[in-house]
């Protein structure tokens, strides 16, 4: 059907002449534009509101009994990598819970295999029920002090993408010197994609450096998580994402900020979220209660999880205009039981319950076969002695604390990094506190931010060679091994991020990786996502790349040994 004829048909709709698709009766809407709730019937034909008055025919009626509606959530930035699950499931997990819209930044399977893994998500987009978009990887790789498999994708490579009807801009722009000295890439990939949406990734950056960064253009940060650092992005014209992943978790420091004025430069995002917590806590709707809970009033939460980041990515214009239930828009429609605990009854997609959905196909990836590693001796996974920087972990932060002590001290475990594509390098070796004063085993992973080389945490060499040849003989994924025995596992075969398993199926295997790093006297909640961050070197303060020790404040690799 032409746009035209779309439009005839809305219009014909809208006055009477045909009978609508779906006319929703007896409910109350949230109007988001004057934050008011408003009794009305909704209209809606080829998935679109068409009308909220009264008196209209259709094929189809629901009595709502006065429940309310409120439009479709939207994540503001995801890395659907991080959920495990490839983006078929990652639909059939989060639609249920109210995302009808999502920001994906595939950065994490381009670092894997470049451009393939982009194409991969847009491939994925396209077949879709949810409206999923993709922003195009800024930083592939995240700096020049780690080994990823994806080569380094360049403005030129970007650009045969952009014109992609999914996607909306450049994704977060982690390289944050590269942009205040002038990098001449960077320059260049910010000045290609000025007319379009340009993440950024600025945490803890401040003042001068800031507006030297935000001038550029880049007009989001997901990364705030100190209240005055969120307040002066949104001075400064940034919208900032309120994250609350699986192992970030900043909404209860930053929601004091989310008030009447605020709101449109506030939306809510999850980032990396793994399917146990979207499955036990929810995934948008989990922020929306949160904060509810925390003192936000309702019509504002949910305004935030959907109008906002709609007008900032421009999704409020076109034919399918998104955020917001009024005509023109796309019926994305959540209905709720309790608005105060987003108790969540039916989700309707572009007009169709998501529940009486066919599920979205699943295609094939070519990131097979991607783990190249040999396994190191366990001599080979030992680090300098005596007086030694040490990673201080902070729960429920991906930011680091730096710490110097003594290699031996209680609750200072090894901590070591294998490059995974094949260039035969030695493992870099380090140390980390803050997974147990009572750690006895190892815990390994082939996520590692943000090219996903393989880290391992031990109190013991031996312990952690095996746990790496699981992870090399599984092609990727998590692993927990005590006594040189595997306790448990999950395999990752697609990028060493993904599975093509049901949903369900990794829940189990999370649980039972969760248990069992508890067994080896683990005492993080999500040990697996705060390990990958370790190699994560554009987070502050101190990280461990496959190179070496990096102090990101100086932006260089620094010598483990402190004496």
């Amino acid at each position: 059907m032409t746009v035209n004829e779309l439009l005839k048909r809305r219009v014909d709709a809208a006055m009477g002449r045909i009978p609508c698709d779906l006319l929703f009766k007896n409910g109350v809407f949230l109007d988001v534009f004057s934050g008011q709730w408003r009794p009305g019937e909704i209209g809606v034909i080829d998935g679109t509101i068409i009308a909220l008055e009264s008196g209209l025919k259709a094929h189809r009626e629901i009595d709502l009994k006065f429940k309310k509606m409120v439009p479709g959530f939207i994540d503001a930035h995801v890395h659907i990598e991080s959920s495990c699950l490839v983006p078929s499931n990652f639909e059939s997990v989060v639609l249920p819970k109210g995302t009808t819209t999502a920001i994906c930044d595939p950065h994490e399977l381009a670092n894997v295999c470049g451009l393939p893994g982009i194409e991969y998500f847009l491939s994925s987009a396209s077949s879709m029920k949810m409206d999923l978009r993709v922003m195009l990887s800024s930083c592939v790789p995240a700096t020049h002090m780690e080994t990823n498999g994806g080569g380094t994708l360049a403005c030129t490579d970007l650009s045969q993408l952009q014109k992609h009807p999914k996607v909306l801009g450049l994704a977060e722009m982690m390289n944050v010197p590269g942009v205040v000295f002038n990098d001449p890439e960077v320059i260049k990939k910010l000045a290609h994609f000025s007319d379009q949406s340009i993440d950024g990734h600025c945490p803890l950056v401040r003042g001068r450096e800031l507006s030297a960064y935000s001038s550029t253009g880049i007009s989001t940060c997901h990364e705030s998580s100190q209240l005055d650092e969120a307040q002066e992005k949104v001075t400064k014209g940034m919208k900032v994402w309120i994250r609350e992943g699986s192992v970030a978790k900043d909404l209860k420091v930053l929601v004091p900020l989310l008030n009447a004025s605020t709101c449109p430069s506030l939306g809510f995002c999850t980032d990396d979220r793994n399917p146990l917590d979207i499955a036990h806590e929810g995934h948008i709707d989990h922020l929306i209660r949160s904060a509810i809970k925390l003192g936000v009033p309702s019509e504002l939460a949910y305004r935030s999880a959907s109008l906002s980041v709609a007008n900032h990515y421009g999704l409020d214009r076109g034919v399918y205009r998104k955020g917001a239930i009024a005509p023109g828009y796309a019926a994305d429609l959540v209905i709720l039981g309790d608005e105060k605990s987003c108790e969540i009854v039916d989700v309707w997609v572009k007009g169709e319950k998501v529940n009486e959905l066919t599920p979205s196909p699943n295609l094939l990836s070519t990131a097979y076969q991607t783990v190249k590693a040999t396994v190191p001796e366990s001599s080979d996974l030992m680090g300098p002695e005596g007086r030694v920087h040490v990673i201080g972990v902070m729960a429920g932060k991906i930011i680091t604390e730096r710490e110097v002590g003594n290699s031996t001290d209680r609750g200072v475990a090894r901590l070591s990094v294998l490059e995974r594509y094949g260039k035969g390098s030695k493992p870099a070796n380090g140390y980390v506190r803050g997974f147990g004063e009572n750690f006895k085993g190892a815990i390994a992973s082939s996520v590692g931010h943000d090219s996903h080389n393989l880290i391992v945490v031990g109190s013991d060499p031996k312990e952690m060679q095996v746990a790496l040849g699981a992870l090399i003989s599984n092609q990727g994924g998590f692993v927990v091994v005590q006594n040189q025995k595997v306790l448990a596992q999950l395999a990752l075969p697609i990028g060493g991020l993904m599975s093509q398993e049901s949903p369900k199926s990794i829940e189990k295997s999370l649980l039972n990786l969760r248990n069992a790093s508890r067994a080896v006297g683990c005492g993080l909640a999500e040990p697996f996502l705060q390990l990958a961050f370790l190699s994560l070197p554009v987070i502050p303060s101190l990280k461990l790349t496959d190179k070496g020790l990096v102090d990101v404040e100086k932006f260089q690799i620094i010598s483990v040994s402190a004496a």
